[in-house]
């Protein structure tokens, strides 16, 4: 059972990175996708109740958001993993720009997202934190943490 929480800016690849990483193993809880927490709150406690190993594909900048799920998850016994994205705003905001319609997130909510970004700690829960990062060729890569990102 594993809970895995990703940690960045929009446009840093974290839904990318799902698509490639945890498609077939663990279910996507994603904000955007339910568009309201109460139906983020159902299918959460759904992979709880079912010992089913998700993903929090969200944003996720401040430690408060994070708690909301690292506590639930820890109480039944998951591993609770973290991905934190690290990315320039500027390589956000040009990925970003290559989104079409409604998946476009607007330059300000990411510059904000950007400016209260904190990384993951070991001492918030985690059994385990990742550090993501784009080559210049576009291949993530990935290094884990000893104990900050």
């Amino acid at each position: 059972m594993e809970a895995v929480i990703f940690v960045g800016v929009q446009g840093s690849g974290k839904s990318t990175f799902y698509r490639e990483r945890f498609f077939d193993t663990h279910v996507r809880i994603n904000l955007d996708m339910l568009r309201t927490r109460q139906r983020e709150q159902l299918l959460l406690t759904a992979c709880l109740a079912g010992r089913q190993p998700f993903v929090i594909d969200n944003t996720n900048p401040l430690p408060s958001d994070r708690a909301r799920y690292i506590g639930p998850a820890r109480q039944i016994g998951f591993r609770v993993v973290a991905y934190f994205f690290e990315t320039p705003l500027r390589d956000a905001i040009r990925r970003n720009n290559e989104r079409a319609g409604k998946q476009k997130v607007p330059v300000p909510g990411i510059a904000g997202t950007f400016r209260k970004l904190q990384a993951p700690i070991l001492e918030e829960g985690y059994d385990a934190i990742y550090k993501v990062t784009i080559s210049p060729e576009g291949a993530f890569v990935v290094s884990e943490t000893i104990d900050k990102p």
